[in-house]
């Protein structure tokens, strides 16, 4: 038992749970993802500024899921002529972390910053990727036009039903 002070005033109220509607999940979807387009260019910036500084050209991030769970599957960095490997450099980039109002502050590898980009761009087009069928594609890093480019393919299951009675 701990020796938590009490207040009889709140303590013998009962607490009330408004119920969640679709509208309010909704609603805090579209202000993550605001959240998560509003920070993107910064966090993209210091990506891109490390890939850079290292001489890397691309990068491809490959993904898949199905199931209800899915993954990186890869990531491949090229200079202009060949196979390189990411920089071992930690860079500073700010994230949505589950549970919190306010976004964090986060030191990542090169690697984990990619990741980080990755999985918020997934969750703002397409969330729930990895859900059922699932989804595959990559990202492309196009590091001197500063651009990220997805390609998304999403499986899908078709079931087509005809009644007739005659």
């Amino acid at each position: 038992m701990t020796n938590q002070p009490t207040n009889p005033e709140i303590d013998n109220k009962p607490l009330v749970v408004l119920p969640v509607t679709m509208a309010d999940i909704m609603t805090q979807i579209a202000l993550e993802n605001t959240v998560r387009a509003n920070l993107r260019p910064a966090n993209k910036a210091a990506v891109f500024a490390a890939l850079a500084g290292a001489g890397i050209a691309t990068v491809v991030v490959t993904f898949d899921g199905y199931g209800d769970s899915g993954q990186i599957e890869s990531i491949d960095a090229r200079s202009s002529d060949a196979d390189v490997p990411l920089p071992e450099e930690t860079i500073a980039i700010v994230g949505i972390v589950w549970g919190r109002s306010e976004p964090e502050a986060r030191t990542l590898s090169v690697r984990e910053a990619i990741e980080h980009l990755v999985y918020d761009a997934l969750s703002e087009t397409h969330g729930g990727w990895e859900n059922n069928e699932g989804a595959y594609g990559e990202f492309v890093f196009d590091v001197p036009a500063l651009e990220i480019r997805l390609d998304y393919n999403e499986r899908i299951t078709s079931s087509e039903f005809y009644a007739h009675t005659f």
